[in-house]
Parts: structure tokens; sequence; C-alpha cells
């Protein structure tokens, strides 16, 4: 009796790794491929000069803080909301979630259009030099058009990614990255356009990638159920997209903005060249290396969404216990490369001799963020997954604003660990913030999650069919 149980446990794990594997390894494909636009992007305009490499730096990263973070962030309400419908089989309400979604970012962005307007002015009272933030500024106002255009791809990525339709989003991912090489270089070099070719290139590209999944959400067959018309009850929505998409938003952005914060700090040191230069390369491996966490975390959040709306908490549990399984083996062999490559790994970034040891000396360090960061990637997506970002979003609060930030401050500056210090406070931060995710994971009463999901889905349409699960 004990030997069947055990079997039947085996064979559901099995069954579980290779749909979360299914889902996991294309979207890490997805993410990757979309990430290398910004990177194509500075590559050609590092190839002009330095103040135009400069300006669309600073621009990428402010805009990518106080904009496309905050768009992908909201979105993320749609793996709760979108993931329990399809759960449910209830694809009319799928559709409403994402028309809602679409025009709530839309609304989101004409405020943060305004802000990036007035760049110019921001960057200037950070102290920046005037002619890199009016640079910087025309930069920012190329991307607009890809602020709005993100406002509908990043619902229209959750549309795919909460029913697994993974394949469509690879194809279009990839052609629309063919297509900005192409466009990026002759905008940049052939038409000279400069600095603002690249930007004018991305734009356009965000709504490449948009249109293409529109015509596959229009002809597919594959999203007949899910392919509902327009309708008012897409603005009735608006509060409980809300609910979700305020706590999901603020969960994804504090720890982006803990280490953009830091790494200004950094500027603060009597080295800033040099301790600016190390925590970049520190911030950009990391960033680099989230991909794939980010992609266990899309897959833990479509399978425990999809399997609480369908009332099976015990599925739910296993999907959590798969991804988990997957997160800490990869982030042990990830680290274990990084460690192992130390003395040579910062040669890819500068051929500096006191940058490269610097980094030698960081890796260590790094490498326990690589871990964290392969952790905390599943357990925010099991977060949105079940519906309870704003756990998340507190966590997050006290992990880095209470304890990362003071602690890399107190290590930076008065220890004098200078950039070592600072990626500590960062290091704390994720570990803490690891520990009290996993917590709330563990302590989940799956059952009364499902019950939850299931009254959230019918609660509208006044249906009877909540199950108890």
């Amino acid at each position: 009796m004990e030997e069947g149980k055990v079997k039947r446990m085996r064979r559901s794990l099995r069954e579980e790794l290779k749909k979360v594997g299914a889902i996991a390894g294309p979207m890490v494909v997805v993410t990757v491929l979309q990430y290398l636009l910004q990177v194509v992007s500075l590559i050609m305009v590092g190839h002009l000069n330095k103040l135009s490499l400069s300006t669309a730096a600073i621009a990428t990263s402010f805009t990518n803080v106080a904009g496309f973070s905050v768009l992908s962030g909201m979105a993320g309400g749609l793996e709760t909301l979108c993931g329990q419908a399809f759960g449910a089989q209830q694809y009319e309400k799928f559709g409403i979630y994402t028309y809602t979604a679409i025009i709530s970012l839309t609304l989101v962005s004409v405020p943060i259009s305004v802000v990036w307007i007035f760049l110019d002015k921001i960057l200037t009272l950070l102290g920046q030099d005037p002619t890199i933030s009016h640079e910087a500024r025309k930069y920012a106002i190329w991307l607009i058009p890809a602020l709005f255009g993100s406002a509908i791809l990043k619902p229209l990525t959750r549309f795919f990614q909460t029913q697994s339709l993974i394949f469509s989003m690879i194809l279009s991912s990839a052609l629309v990255l063919c297509f900005h090489v192409v466009a990026c270089w002759t905008l940049v070099f052939k038409l000279k356009f400069g600095a603002v070719g690249a930007a004018i290139a991305f734009s356009l590209c965000v709504w490449c990638n948009v249109m293409l999944l529109l015509y596959f959400v229009k002809y597919s067959s594959v999203c007949e159920k899910t392919r509902v018309p327009f309708s008012k009850n897409a603005f009735l929505g608006l509060r409980e997209f809300l609910r979700f998409a305020v706590p999901s938003a603020v969960m994804i952005c504090l720890k982006w903005w803990a280490c953009e914060l830091l790494v200004l700090l950094a500027g603060l040191f009597p080295n800033p060249e040099l301790e600016t230069s190390v925590l970049s390369i520190c911030l950009t491996i990391s960033t680099l290396h989230f991909t794939i966490p980010y992609g266990f975390g899309a897959a833990a959040s479509t399978r425990v969404s999809n399997e609480l709306g369908a009332g099976n908490p015990e599925a739910a549990r296993v999907a959590v216990s798969v991804t988990m399984f997957l997160a800490v083996t990869e982030g042990l062999i990830v680290s274990a490369a990084l460690f192992g490559c130390r003395h040579i790994l910062g040669y890819a970034y500068s051929n500096d001799r006191n940058v490269v040891h610097y980094v030698a000396v960081m890796t260590p360090i790094l490498c326990l963020s690589i871990f964290t960061d392969s952790l905390q990637g599943v357990l925010s997506g099991v977060a949105r997954g079940s519906g309870w970002q704003h756990l998340g979003a507190y966590v997050n609060i006290g992990a880095f604003y209470l304890i990362g930030v003071p602690v890399g401050v107190l290590l930076g500056f008065v220890a004098h660990f200078r950039a070592k210090g600072l990626w500590i406070g960062i290091v704390s931060g994720s570990i803490v913030q690891t520990i009290f995710l996993s917590l709330i994971a563990a302590l989940t009463n799956w059952k009364k999650q499902a019950m939850m999901a299931r009254e959230r889905i019918f609660e509208a349409n006044g249906s009877k069919e909540v199950t108890s699960a």
C-alpha cells in the first residue's frame, strides 16, 4: 500500500516536471530574446562615441526603472486573474481580464510619458551633466511609443503565458530581434539618426511584436476559446485588476529600485569610476542571469494559477515543489560556474587589471546573490499565481529598505567596504526576502487558496459551480 503511494507520488512529480519544463525553458528563451533588444541598442550606440553611449545608457536605465518595470510589474496581476480563469475554464473572463489590463497599463503610461518628457530636468537635479541630460531626454522621448506599445505587449505576453502558448512568443521575439538588428543599424549609421535611431528602432520593434502576437490571437485556432470580443465589462473590472496589479508592480520594482539606488551611491566613493564600474558589472551579470529564474517563476505562476483555478490544491503544491527543486539546482550550477571563473570574469567587461581583480573579489558575494535570485524568482512567481502579491510587496519593503539599503550604506561608507559593502547590503536584503517568501509559501493553505480562486472567478457570474476542492 505504502509502495503504491510512493510510486504515484514519483509519477506525479515526473509529470509535473515535464509540464513545468515545457513552460520554463521556452519562457527563458523569450525573456532573453526580449532582453537582447536593449543590449543591441547599446552596442550599436556604443560604436558612435562616449557621449552617445552615456546618454543611451542613462536613458535606458531611467526608462526601465520609471516606466517599463512598472508596466511589467502591473501585468503580473494577470498571472493571478488570467491563470486562475483559464484553469477554471472561464474563457470569456480570461479575455475580459486581458482587455482590462491593456486599458489600465495604457492609462498609467500617460503620466509616465510626462515624466520622461522632463527627464533632462530630473537628471540635472540629480547632478548629471546638462549635455548628457539633454541628449538622454531626446532618447527617452523616442521611447514613448515603445511605452504605449508595451502597455499592450505586456498583457499579451501574459495572455499567451497563462495558456502555456509559448512557441508563438519565441517566434515573434526572434523575428523582432532580427528586424531590430537591421533597423537599428540602418537608422543609427546609414540614415545618421545617431543615438535616437536606436530608440526609434526599439519602439518600432515593440509595435511589430504587438502586431505579430495580435495576428496570432486573431487567426490561430488555439486561441479560439479565449478570443472574445471587447465589452464594457473590461472597464468594470479595473478595480479588481488593480487590486492585484499594484502590489505586483511594487513587489517587482522595489528590489530593482534598491539596486539602482546603490549604484548611484557608488558614485560618492573616492574612486567613483572603479566602484560604479564594478557594481554595474555585478548588476549586469545578475540581471542577465535573472532571465533564467524569471522563466522558472513564469512556469510556477502558470502552473499554480491554473491548478488553483481548476480547484486542484494538491497539484498546485506539487508544482511549487518541482519548480523550487529546479531553482535550487540551477542556482547551484550557475554559482559554481561563476565562482570557478572569478579570476577571468572581469575580462569580459574590461581590460583594466584593477577592475578584473575587484570583480574577482566581488564574485563570491555575487554567487550568493545569484543563488538567492534563483529562489526568489520562483517564489515571486508562486506569489503572482496564488494572488498574495501584497504579502510579497510587504516582504520586499522590509527586506530591501529596512535591511538591504541600510546595511549596504553602513558597510559601504561607515565600514569603508565601498562597492563590496553595498553589494553585501543587496545580498542581505535578498536573503531576508527569500526566507520570508519561503515561509509564506510553506505555510500556505493550498485548499483555501483554491477555494478563494474559484470564488473569485465565478463570483461575477453568480455561478454556483464553486467547489470546495
